[in-house]
């Protein structure tokens, strides 16, 4: 072979191994504030897999639904002013009436807000098992009250999100079939979001679920 030939054939494997090791290497490599652009499939690639452990889990460890911004509205009820099909009046304090909501995960339109949970899409518990023990309690309180990435926190009905509780994808799928792409979509984005690990079997399932699901291009804000 030619040198110029040799040196041409290197130049392209080069390329082609900066291009699949790039969004991994650069996930891995985010600092918090930094934007993360990938393929749901290889947002998937680059979560580090690894066992849970809940060791020490207490749900007050997050402490959840604060008034960030002290403009009366705590993290539930920013939710649903924010998710609203049709607009709840807010009177004093935050009190939300009237309004509409859509419920993704069965497919249900509620006109009550009493009806409605707000989910954590990735639960506080399954956050814990996957690194958020090791975070500190203003990391924890970010996490639960998450309202800068609207994948974070969703209002859906109470029958649901109790169904639901703190289980991953592994054990536990949204009723409506046709939201389910997106739901492990959005499970990876959440994760990737806050630099957490999955489990193997978690890993095996959402392989499995994306194989029938558009590769979606992802992007986050690294949270941390």
């Amino acid at each position: 072979m030619r040198p110029s030939t040799a040196v041409g054939t290197a130049t392209a494997l080069f390329c082609a191994l900066t291009v699949l090791l790039a969004p991994t290497t650069a996930a891995h490599a985010a600092a918090p504030g930094d934007p993360i652009v990938l393929p749901v499939r290889e947002a998937l690639q680059a979560l580090p897999v690894q066992d849970e452990d809940r060791t020490g889990y207490e749900r007050s460890k997050f402490r959840h639904w604060v008034d960030a911004d002290r403009d009366g509205c705590h993290t539930r009820n920013e939710v649903l002013l924010e998710e609203a099909v049709t607009a709840p009046a807010q009177g004093a304090n935050c009190v939300l009436t009237g309004g509409s909501w859509y419920s993704p995960y069965d497919d249900t339109v509620f006109t009550a807000a009493r009806a409605l949970d707000i989910d954590h899409l990735v639960p506080l518990a399954e956050s814990w098992d996957s690194g958020a023990s090791a975070w500190t309690p203003a990391e924890r309180q970010a996490y639960a009250n998450d309202l800068d990435d609207p994948r974070a926190l969703i209002a859906v009905s109470a029958t649901s999100n109790r169904s639901k509780a703190d289980q991953d994808p592994t054990t536990w799928q949204p009723p409506a079939e046709s939201y389910r792409c997106t739901y492990a979509t959005d499970w990876i984005a959440i994760k990737t979001r806050w630099d957490l690990t999955i489990d193997p079997a978690e890993h095996a399932t959402l392989t499995e679920a994306l194989g029938g699901c558009p590769d979606t291009v992802i992007e986050v804000t690294r949270a941390r």
